[in-house]
């Protein structure tokens, strides 16, 4: 059953992050942005269709000039929401998005300024902070999201500092093998499980270091459902197919969704999902989050474990903030 959509709103970005493929500015300045009317057909569409939960993808989706529209037309479907931004535009669009973004994350990649401005090939690290300080002064309760690469993983005492200090989640997001990138090493993979383990304002994906541990996804027993569980659609109104980071083929969305995912294409992928030969050792989160939705194995016994201390932590910690703020 379909769970979520990653809805790529651009792929226009304003930062050049080295890890990360969109920051090749040239390849992507002309892509268009997706039309605001394809965006409401398509997500009341997939609504229908059981999805629940919409990222709001790029790219940097703040960019996109309709991004506080579309998050109050998924609210309106009762989607749960996700944007992730590198804080260089959210002042313009912060009094609109509040209270209709469910999961508000903020990129910072290191807790030493220079550090991360180098990283993201621009000077944002400010930006951040000061984003990070508009959202909670709006009600907000925005996490932090490190993006741990081999170079940075020890870094992680240090962002769980800041994290601690402005009484936010820090989320770890370890960096997967693609767009040149190594991806962990098994030193990193482990430094970064022994600090996590205990701490519950640090969110990790349990399953998503289990799974690197283990050589990432088996072509020949295949744990993805990039397919049956996930709906990728671009700016230019077509849906990608296995998944956006191997992008095979696609499909112009030109009648009912519900009749795409009907169709002969859709069934063939449904039925390569995770065993073509570029799936093996395949790490990406984007698509193993909703693969590992529900405990049919270790790894999804794993991830709903992380899931729950999560959710539970983050409310907690949303309901301290609110009490407090309410008594100044």
């Amino acid at each position: 059953m379909l769970l979520l959509c990653n809805y790529y709103v651009t792929y226009r970005c304003n930062a050049y992050c080295n890890f990360c493929h969109f920051g090749e500015h040239e390849k992507f300045k002309k892509t268009p942005f997706a039309d605001l009317e394809d965006y409401k057909n398509n997500v009341e569409q997939i609504a229908k269709l059981g999805v629940k939960f919409l990222d709001l993808t790029g790219g940097e989706p703040l960019l996109h000039p309709k991004i506080s529209e579309m998050v109050k037309i998924a609210k309106v479907l009762k989607m749960q929401t996700s944007i992730t931004t590198n804080g260089l535009l959210y002042h313009k669009h912060a009094e609109e998005l509040a209270g209709n973004v469910n999961l508000l994350h903020f990129s910072l990649d290191s807790p030493d300024e220079d550090e991360h401005n180098k990283i993201r090939g621009v000077n944002c690290f400010q930006s951040v902070l000061k984003s990070l300080e508009l959202a909670k002064s709006l009600g907000e309760y925005p996490d932090i999201l490190f993006t741990v690469t081999n170079e940075t993983y020890l870094k992680l005492p240090q962002m769980h500092d800041i994290a601690r200090k402005k009484n936010l989640v820090l989320i770890v997001n370890p960096v997967f093998s693609y767009f040149g990138n190594p991806g962990l090493h098994e030193q990193a993979i482990s430094f970064i499980e022994e600090y996590v383990d205990g701490k519950n304002d640090i969110y990790l994906n349990d399953a998503y270091l289990k799974l690197r541990k283990n050589g990432g996804n088996n072509i020949d027993k295949p744990l993805c459902k990039a397919v049956s569980r996930v709906i990728v659609i671009s700016p230019n109104n077509e849906i990608i197919l296995p998944c956006y980071h191997f992008a095979n083929d696609k499909i112009k969305i030109d009648r009912p969704i519900k009749e795409i995912r009907k169709s002969e294409k859709i069934s063939y992928y449904k039925k390569m999902e995770g065993r073509f030969d570029f799936c093996q050792g395949c790490t990406v989160n984007c698509y193993f989050e909703p693969s590992f939705a529900f405990p049919t194995n270790m790894y999804g016994i794993v991830s709903l474990s992380s899931k729950i201390k999560y959710g539970y932590h983050k409310l907690i910690k949303q309901k301290i903030v609110s009490k407090v703020s309410s008594l100044l």
